[in-house]
């Protein structure tokens, strides 16, 4: 049986088109979602958003209706 050796990654530096270099990026939630949870990259000089992820986490997971 293979180990799984890598969950999650999370970037550190994105290529901004703004500044036109690889700046260092800041990750925040953006939404919940029944699928997931979805960040967004954003620049750390300029604030220009660059990415982002769905992180796909279904496990003990429940929405509740009303």
């Amino acid at each position: 049986m293979r180990r799984q050796q890598y969950k999650d990654f999370d970037a550190t530096e994105l290529f901004c088109p703004r500044c036109r270099r690889s700046v260092p990026v800041r990750k925040r939630l953006l939404l919940v979602l029944s699928e997931g949870e979805k960040y967004d990259y954003t620049c750390v000089y300029c604030g220009t958003s660059v990415g982002d992820k769905l992180v796909k986490d279904n496990e003990g997971v429940k929405i509740l209706l009303k």
